[in-house]
């Protein structure tokens, strides 16, 4: 087995998130960029990769950690998040489930098929109300390349062709209040990532979710995994696939009201968030 010599892995894979950001301008001089850090592998990578990207652009950070309230599982997550950025010298703005909601996902996973349905739906939302409120004008987040295929093919899978919108590795800005996305890892294959943190010896919440293994990405990304063990090159070549779909011209078009009850921004008359928070109460 060949060893790794970590000098060079490290350039080679920050040198592909840095080609990347140059490539497609995912930042500007003088902005405020927001991470969205959880504290696992791909998170932190974004982290320590823009922290890295401020030595060829005078741009500034802060990151934004959700706490969703999943007992035995998020603590070492909020540990692995305060750690790395106190070690980077970035701020770090903390939520919660229980303080900006007022449950904890484990109180009221129960209601719905999958955990997975209101923790994406409520973590969104304070991660957006909360870079909003700190100025930012972009938020970085952790989605790799392995996250891209499995989320375009959810979409696909469903039909749901409108999602085809939120793919590529930035998002315009299509309102005022939604802070726009941008993944420096979208074309960084998840198993680099984790190769990444291992060479490194960084202090990364490996754990995964409880309630993961009931959701279609975990499926997906399964069933992934298994042929791309079979026939490699298959991950690769459906995201092949993917980019040569978005090089075609956009038609959807994406309009957004502001949410009648909390003013966050939504296609419907009421946003997701709060229609999830209706069921919820019991409403």
């Amino acid at each position: 087995m060949v060893k790794l010599n970590k000098e060079e892995f490290n350039n080679h894979i920050f040198t592909r998130i840095n080609n990347l950001i140059k490539n497609y301008e995912l930042i500007k001089e003088d902005e405020l960029i927001a991470i969205a850090l959880s504290g696992g592998k791909d998170s932190v990578l974004t982290l320590h990769a823009l922290k890295n990207y401020q030595n060829y652009l005078d741009f500034e950070l802060v990151a934004i950690s959700v706490d969703e309230g999943i007992k035995g599982y998020r603590q070492h997550g909020i540990d692995s998040a305060v750690q790395n950025a106190k070690d980077l010298n970035i701020k770090l703005v903390q939520k919660s489930f229980k303080e900006e909601e007022g449950f904890a996902l484990d109180d009221i996973y129960t209601d719905f098929k999958s955990a997975c349905i209101p923790c994406g739906v409520f973590r969104r939302n304070i991660l957006n109300k909360t870079a909003h409120e700190l100025g930012a004008v972009k938020m970085a987040t952790g989605h790799n390349l392995d996250d891209e295929i499995q989320s375009f093919l959810m979409s696909f899978a469903r039909g749901d062709t409108i999602k085809f919108s939120k793919f590529g590795p930035e998002l315009d800005m299509i309102h005022p209040k939604l802070i726009p996305r941008i993944k420096p890892l979208w074309n960084t294959p998840e198993k680099e990532v984790g190769m990444w943190a291992i060479l490194n010896d960084i202090n990364i919440h490996l754990d995964e979710c409880p309630y993961s293994h009931l959701s279609l990405r975990a499926k997906i990304k399964e069933f992934l995994n298994t042929h791309e063990d079979q026939y490699p090159g298959i991950k690769n070549n459906v995201m092949e696939s993917f980019k040569k779909m978005l090089t075609f011209e956009n038609t959807i078009s994406t309009k957004l009201n502001e949410c009648e009850k909390c003013g966050e921004p939504t296609s419907a008359n009421i946003c997701k968030a709060c229609e999830l928070k209706e069921l919820i109460n019991g409403e």
